[in-house]
């Protein structure tokens, strides 16, 4: 039951995230809890102070989710971070302490271009990415030619 409640309150989360919703955001995270960031070397401690450096962000934030996977005290999140609308691939490793966040890691990756050596084995998710963002009003779109299933409370992208 606990991973049902860890699940939808990470849900809760980046909904409101995604809806700048400060408050409500910030409710999983424990008082105590620390914030890092590896890329830059910042480490962020406690709930207020997070809550503070995330308000005073001034770019334009949209995030859609790609998928949380996780279990017991540890919970993954991968999804894309959009400033003004150029995309972040982003990675958020939690780590729980009874209900609410103690520890929190984010990575974030821009994007690059496929090599030619693997084009054609892949498919063009720019092209899609480009398609689903342009769409993006709150919520995951479907783009044509796309699809997005939901499997076990997890968002799947297919071409």
């Amino acid at each position: 039951m606990r991973d049902q409640q860890i699940r939808a309150a990470l849900d809760q989360h980046m909904a409101a995230s995604d809806a700048n919703d400060f408050e409500t955001e910030h409710r999983i995270y424990h008082e105590d809890a620390v914030l890092e960031y590896p890329q830059s070397g910042e480490r962020i401690r406690s709930r207020l102070n997070i809550q503070i450096t995330r308000s005073i962000q001034p770019n334009k934030k949209r995030f859609t989710v790609q998928r949380i996977i996780g279990g017991g005290d540890l919970w993954i999140t991968e999804f894309i971070l959009s400033y003004d609308g150029k995309p972040s691939y982003s990675v958020s490793i939690m780590e729980f302490r009874g209900d609410e966040v103690a520890r929190e890691t984010q990575y974030f990756a821009g994007p690059f271009q496929v090599s030619p050596a693997r084009a054609q084995y892949g498919t063009d998710g720019h092209a899609i990415l480009a398609r689903g963002l342009a769409n993006h009003t709150g919520g995951l779109r479907q783009s044509s030619g796309d699809s997005i299933q939901q499997r076990e409370g997890h968002l799947r992208f297919t071409d």
